[in-house]
């Protein structure tokens, strides 16, 4: 017991100690003294001094070599302490002002890299997502033979994905409202966006539920036309799903439209 009290004893004198030593630096009047300083605490890893200095010399030290550095190793701190919209902002920044920069590939790709990682999760608004490939795939166009465009793929690829089944979800939850028209337009926008998707074929399937559910509860003078948009479904459906597992239930509907549009014909 005595052992731990004299460990934290001396852990509270090293830390007044440090602070002491880091207040003496920000009152400096020596920008290049909190230069050095800001550097080494980046390299200790204690990133929030590291960006209290850097956020104070920067404007003084403007046009300065140090300044492009400075600039760097500011976007990176704030990325390691997780503040992923300052990170990308700041590299976002650093890409503009120092484009002929050693660092400004590394700094591009981080820019997309930080959004990548604001990223939410699918049920959330995805204006990020978009926002970060769009990023990363301007990255790969002006790098493609960088260290990092593979992991750029793969990071689209994932946001592609989020997309996608968010998009998915959209379509169920029009289909579960039974906001039929809203829903065609729906399916189609899904099938243009996401057209190699693995849930395309249910997608399709519900384009046929939903035509034919359409049909039934419009007024009559619209049914003849939105059966006819069911049955056409249907058989785009079977030419390119012949073997699917909905293929017994669009039979069904398939046939029900076909009576109704008999009905049609037999009272004219």
């Amino acid at each position: 017991m005595r052992e731990i009290r004299i460990l934290f004893l001396l852990i509270i004198a090293v830390s007044i100690v440090g602070c002491g030593k880091f207040r003496k630096i920000q009152k400096s009047g020596d920008w290049k003294v909190k230069y050095e300083a800001a550097l080494a605490y980046y390299e200790e890893e204690d990133y929030h001094r590291s960006i209290m200095l850097l956020e104070d010399i920067l404007p003084i030290i403007r046009g300065t070599e140090e300044a492009e550095l400075g600039n760097f190793y500011l976007a990176y701190s704030y990325f390691h302490q997780k503040q992923y919209i300052l990170s990308a902002h700041h590299f976002s920044e650093f890409v503009k002002i120092y484009g002929r920069s050693e660092y400004v590939m590394e700094a591009s790709y981080m820019n997309a890299y930080s959004l990548y990682l604001q990223s939410p999760d699918y049920q959330l608004d995805q204006t990020v997502t978009y926002e970060a490939i769009a990023a990363m795939q301007n990255f790969i166009n002006r790098y493609p033979t960088s260290d990092y465009a593979s992991d750029a793929d793969r990071i689209i690829d994932d946001m592609q994905q989020k997309l996608e089944k968010k998009a998915y979800e959209q379509c169920k939850l029009y289909y579960k409202l039974r906001r039929y028209k809203s829903a065609l337009v729906v399916y189609q926008n899904f099938a243009n966006d996401f057209p190699d998707s693995h849930y395309n074929e249910e997608v399709s399937y519900l384009r046929i539920e939903t035509s034919y559910d359409y049909a039934r509860e419009s007024i009559r003078s619209r049914q003849k036309e939105r059966y006819q948009n069911a049955i056409d479904h249907y058989l785009a459906f079977i030419d390119k799903y012949p073997n699917s597992k909905y293929l017994k239930d669009a039979e069904r509907i398939y046939d029900e439209s076909i009576k109704e549009i008999t009905k049609f014909a037999d009272s004219n």
